[in-house]
C-alpha cells in the first residue's frame, strides 16, 4: 500500500513515485488523485506530458474515466528541467514516451527537494519493458503497480494487447486498439497473432507469385505474337 511521505521543510531532498501498469489500469487516475491532493494542500504543482499524447486534450491530462487536470505538453524531458522551477510537486504522465534523459531529470528534481510523481506503461504491446520506465522504477522510492481486469478471463491484467495489425512501437489508442489481458490470455492471443501474421504473409507471397506469373504470361504472348503472324 502506498503511503505518502511527509513534507519536511528542513529536508532538502525530495523523492520519486512511479505509478505503472497496463492500459486501462487506472495509472492516470491515480496520478491525478495524488496531484489534486497536493494542490488542495496549497503546494506548488506542475504537470507535464509528452506532446504526442493528444487523445483527449492538448493541455490536460485526462484519465479514461474523464477525470482531468491542467498540464504543460513538452517535446522532450529537457523542457521539464527548464520549466519546473520553484515547484513542490511535479507530475509526469505517459513517461514511457519520453527519452532516456527523463530518468536524470526526475532524479535531479528529487535531489533538489521536489516530489516527483510519474505514471506510465511498464511494458509495450509486445510485453517488453517500455522506454525509460524500468530505470525510473529502479531509482524511485515508491513504485505502485496497478492492474486492469482481463477482458478474456476476468482475472487481474497487466499486459496491453494490441488488437489491430500495426507493429509501430508508439501507437496512441483506446479500447478499439488495445485490451488488457492476464498473462495466460495474452500468451494465447500472441499465439493467434503470430499465426495470423504468418497467414497474411503467405497470402501476400501467393498473390505476388500469381502476379509475377501473369506478367510472365503476358510478356510471353507479346514475344510469341510476331512469330504467329
Amino acid at each position: 500500500m502506498f503511503l505518502e511521505n511527509t513534507f519536511n521543510q528542513e529536508e532538502k531532498f525530495g523523492w520519486i513515485e512511479v505509478i505503472c501498469g497496463s492500459m486501462f489500469s487506472g495509472k492516470t487516475e491515480e496520478l491525478i488523485r495524488r496531484l489534486k491532493r497536493a494542490q488542495f494542500a496549497k503546494q506548488k504543482v506542475e504537470i507535464f506530458k509528452p506532446v504526442v499524447d493528444t487523445r483527449y486534450s492538448d493541455e490536460r491530462v485526462v484519465s479514461h474515466d474523464e477525470n482531468e487536470i491542467l498540464c504543460t505538453p513538452v517535446p522532450s524531458s529537457a523542457n521539464i528541467r527548464l520549466l519546473a522551477n520553484q515547484i513542490d510537486v511535479v507530475g509526469i504522465d505517459e513517461a514511457q514516451f519520453f527519452d532516456e534523459e527523463i530518468v536524470h531529470v526526475c532524479n535531479d528534481l528529487a535531489n533538489k527537494g521536489v516530489r516527483v510523481i510519474v505514471a506510465g506503461l511498464d511494458m509495450d504491446f509486445k510485453g517488453q519493458p517500455f522506454g525509460p520506465m524500468p530505470a525510473l522504477m529502479a531509482t524511485a522510492e515508491y513504485v505502485t503497480k496497478v492492474h486492469a481486469v482481463c477482458t478474456k478471463t476476468g482475472n487481474l491484467a497487466h499486459f496491453s494487447h494490441r488488437t489491430i495489425p500495426d507493429d509501430r512501437l508508439v501507437l496512441l489508442g483506446e479500447v478499439s486498439e488495445y485490451e488488457p489481458l492476464s498473462r495466460a490470455a495474452y500468451y494465447r492471443e500472441m499465439q493467434k497473432d503470430r499465426e495470423e501474421k504468418i497467414r497474411r504473409e503467405e497470402e501476400i507471397e501467393k498473390a505476388e507469385t500469381n502476379l509475377k506469373a501473369e506478367k510472365n504470361q503476358k510478356e510471353q504472348k507479346i514475344t510469341d505474337s510476331p512469330n504467329e503472324s
